[in-house]
This record gives structure tokens, sequence and C-alpha cells, in this order.
């Protein structure tokens, strides 16, 4: 799976916004989190491409709202998950949650 790697963090594409998740939608299809031309066209704000791009690449996916969309940069290695609610997605870093031990 391809990703863009900038100073040495990796580019996750979510959805902060309430609605539709961008990730928690689409289990199915892991590479929408780290695309390197979606976190391109989102960072540059191209909209249009972006649209023509998702429904060339990836024609079964939900896709929510391009202005939804945020890019976190991660360091390379660092376990995390997408946790949803409400559609309003969230990255939760391994190291920055409590766990319990049964």
């Amino acid at each position: 799976m391809e990703k863009l790697i900038k100073d040495d963090k990796v580019a996750v594409i979510f959805s902060p916004g309430f609605g539709a998740g961008w990730y928690t939608w689409n289990l199915k299809t892991p590479e929408l989190v780290f695309d390197p031309m979606l976190v391109e066209m989102i960072l540059n704000n191209k909209k249009d491409e972006f649209h023509t791009y998702v429904a060339m690449r990836y024609p079964d996916v939900y896709v929510s709202g391009f202005d939804d969309l945020a890019v976190s940069w991660i360091p390379v290695g660092t376990k995390f998950r997408i946790h949803e609610y409400d559609g309003n997605e969230s990255i939760e870093l391994e190291q920055e949650m409590d766990w319990l031990t049964a």
C-alpha cells in the first residue's frame, strides 16, 4: 500500500466532520486512508480532481464530502486506529490509549 511520507511521518486521511465517515464507512478499502494522490489533492484543495480520481480509482466506495476531509501526520511505525462516532472520525494513537488487562 502506497503512503505519502514526509519528515518521518505518514499522511493519514480521515473525516472529522459529522455525517459520513471516510475510512469507517469503507473498511474494506484501507488504502483510502493512505492514498498519496488523495492526500495531495486534499492538501492543495483540488476538489474537482479529487472527485474524478475517486470515481475512477475507487468506484465501489461510499465517498463523504471533500470539505469534511483532513490529513493528519503520524510518525512512521506508530500504531493507530480511526474511531468513529456519528460519522465523526478521530485518530487514536496506541500509546495514548488506556488499556485494561483481564
